[in-house]
């Protein structure tokens, strides 16, 4: 096995090591949340970025997010956002950015109008600089991390590493969740999101982390296992993951993944040689095999509750009014406000204050769509069409990102069933925006493409 092969299964193995660490001393989830940006920071100033370093930080950072929430890591519950505008800025600095990627910049400005009507109509029980940023860090994340991703080239190789830099830190929470649920059958009572399954921690963030690595170790599975144990490595980190993103009880995280694995699958398809076209028939056919042996797992263990919870049925198997768990009231609250404040829309962070006045119902959006008709009126409609088309308009041009389609896919169905909670969503738009090239060279271009 080579050397590279080597480091990378003790990196693994490491990861694994520190979950039960950190379960046996929680008190290391900080001392982990507070290395992560230190050594980040001495990394990118030491290579001063040459070669986008601040990608493979900024990759470990967002899959690190939900699992330092939940063991209680992160000083700040935002960080993770913050950590990424950080590093990207200074990424920045280092390497310049594209100047067609000032389409951005518009995106932003558009959001502004917004901003300041929060801040002038929000009631004064409310903390308005929280509301504010609450609602809009989501966005600026994207920004930042869009203005520097924008037609910057890097390799499929390093595609890989930013893959593997996400899934790192998932194969800790992995292993956390089973040290901290052994038995699942214990804690299943009924078909709601399970908060004892997903490590006492929100189930909906939990789940949407873990459709992303679940997607990340089959993308590692089927194209970048270098040996016969890696890909074993690969497998059983997918088989784990996949099963307990579906004992969260939350639907959206792991339809997702399905969603993306779907749309990878015919982009390599569609792009195959003849032989190649007979492997990924090979590998569909494994993977959905694979998905029916975690499934039936999945079944057994939760007693058939999480068949019912899919197929929207309560414990007792009768169906389920609310298909959505009560997103869809919120969401339709949601156009009700931007029907009656087309233009300038209500303002940022006034939808949940407005919400709780016009219906009683207490809760923050879950649909960034939704949220940004409500919040910036016409502006909010122009700002996501701009996050819509862009990156389809720049696929024309860059076929060679055999993962912008599936990376697309996680944004657009991310932000309509969990909206901007945690850094992912801003992050993986961003990867589809860099141009990849099929070519590994010795040293990655520093500079975007203009």
């Amino acid at each position: 096995m080579k050397s590279n092969q080597r480091t990378y299964l003790l990196i693994l193995g490491l990861h694994v090591l520190l979950a039960f660490l950190i379960y046996a001393v929680p008190f290391l989830s900080k001392i982990y949340g507070v290395l992560i940006p230190l050594l980040g920071t001495i990394l990118l100033v030491n290579s001063k970025n040459k070669n986008n370093e601040v990608l493979l930080i900024t990759s470990y950072v967002v899959g690190v997010e939900v699992f330092l929430r939940m063991t209680g890591g992160n000083a700040v519950h935002e960080l993770a956002k913050y950590e990424v505008i950080i590093f990207f800025i200074l990424g920045m600095l280092y390497s310049g950015i594209s100047k067609n990627a000032i389409i951005y910049l518009f995106f932003i400005l558009l959001l502004l109008p917004g901003v300041y009507i929060g801040a002038n109509v929000l009631g004064y029980e409310v903390d308005v600089r929280k509301a504010i940023l609450f609602n809009i860090l989501g966005e600026v994340a994207l920004f930042v991390s869009a203005l520097y991703c924008f037609n910057r080239k890097v390799t499929l190789t390093q595609i890989e590493y930013i893959i593997k830099a996400i899934a790192l830190p998932l194969v800790s929470m992995v292993v956390y969740l089973f040290l901290y649920t052994p038995s699942i059958r214990d804690v299943v009572t009924g078909t709601q999101s399970n908060f004892a399954t997903s490590g006492g921690f929100g189930p909906n963030q939990v789940s949407t982390i873990l459709g992303l690595g679940m997607f990340c170790f089959f993308a590692l599975l089927i194209l970048f296992s270098k040996s016969k144990l890696v890909f074993l490595v690969h497998l059983a980190l997918l088989l784990m993951t996949s099963f307990r993103g579906i004992v969260t009880f939350s639907r959206g995280g792991v339809l997702t993944a399905i969603a993306m694995i779907v749309v990878l699958i015919f982009v390599l398809y569609w792009f195959a040689n003849t032989k190649a076209k007979s492997i990924i028939v090979i590998l569909t056919i494994s993977s959905l095999i694979i998905g029916g042996f975690v499934w039936t797992y999945s079944v057994l263990q939760t007693g058939g509750m999480i068949e019912n919870r899919y197929a929207n049925k309560d414990a007792r198997g009768r169906e389920k009014v609310d298909k959505l768990g009560g997103r869809g009231e919120i969401a339709n609250t949601e156009l009700i406000m931007f029907l009656e404040n087309p233009v300038w829309g209500i303002g940022v962070g006034k939808n949940k204050e407005y919400r709780e006045q016009m219906t009683g119902i207490e809760a923050a959006s879950h649909n960034e769509i939704t949220r940004l008709l409500a919040e910036h009126g016409v502006f909010g409609i122009l700002a996501f069409m701009i996050l819509l088309f862009t990156p389809l308009i720049f696929y024309l041009n860059n076929r060679e990102h055999i993962f912008l389609i599936s990376f697309f896919v996680f944004w657009l169905l991310t932000i309509n069933h969990a909206a901007m909670r945690i850094a992912a969503p801003a992050f993986i738009y961003a990867l589809t925006l860099l141009k990849v090239s099929f070519v590994d060279e010795n040293t990655i271009h520093r500079k975007p493409t203009v």
